[in-house]
């Protein structure tokens, strides 16, 4: 949620009005493994929990540009997936508002990894009523450069902490199914936020 949660900042909430903001996303660089370009974390019964996209590994998958890494259907991930987080969201206040568009996604069967990413990540904002702009960049610019602005490419990493959430006073809990269980889990799936919080994700992003 991080990173959904740094894109929010650049919209502006105002008697009544939402501003718009824009956002580069890294077109140019080489595939990313181990990162959250191909996997998230949902919030199940059995505590948290990790989904995995699979992708078809070849000719040095490490070295090909990220738009053309294709997405690996030759097992049944998507019914599983889809189980998984049935499974630990059907209880949630949201769910069933939004299940159908969100795994009419992933029974789509984007071809690539990129066009699946993109998919979903317009999916959740137009869900949550934010409204950003969405622009692949042209070329590749090291990290640290500020050409695009505020630079998270590093910064977000499922095996580094980082520090977002903390520093835009996001850490507040907000209901989850299993909280009773295990408490509160910070910094999940933005899928968490959505069907948990529907409309009012918006709200609770920009701290209203």
């Amino acid at each position: 949620m991080s990173w959904f949660a740094a894109l929010a900042q650049g919209i502006t909430l105002s008697e009544g009005r939402v501003i718009p903001c824009q956002a580069y996303l890294e077109a140019c660089e080489n595939y990313q493994k181990q990162s959250w370009r191909n996997r998230c974390r949902i919030f199940s019964s059995q505590g948290v929990e990790n989904l995995l996209v699979p992708v078809v590994h070849e000719g040095g998958t490490h070295a090909l540009p990220i738009t053309r890494i294709r997405v690996d259907y030759s097992t049944p991930w998507v019914v599983r997936t889809q189980r998984a987080i049935t499974s630990a969201y059907r209880s949630s206040a949201f769910f069933e508002y939004y299940m159908d568009p969100f795994f009419a996604i992933l029974d789509s069967h984007p071809e690539t990894l990129w066009e699946l990413n993109l998919t979903l990540i317009r999916f959740f904002l137009d869900k949550m009523g934010l409204p950003v702009s969405l622009v692949p960049t042209e070329k590749f610019v090291l990290p640290g450069s500020g050409v695009c602005g505020r630079d998270y490419r590093e910064a977000i990493h499922p095996k580094r902490p980082n520090a977002i959430l903390a520093e835009l006073q996001l850490e507040k809990p907000y209901f989850q199914v299993f909280s009773g269980k295990y408490g509160f889990q910070s910094d999940l799936s933005v899928m968490d936020l959505l069907f948990n919080e529907g409309p009012d994700s918006i709200l609770f992003l920009k701290k209203q």
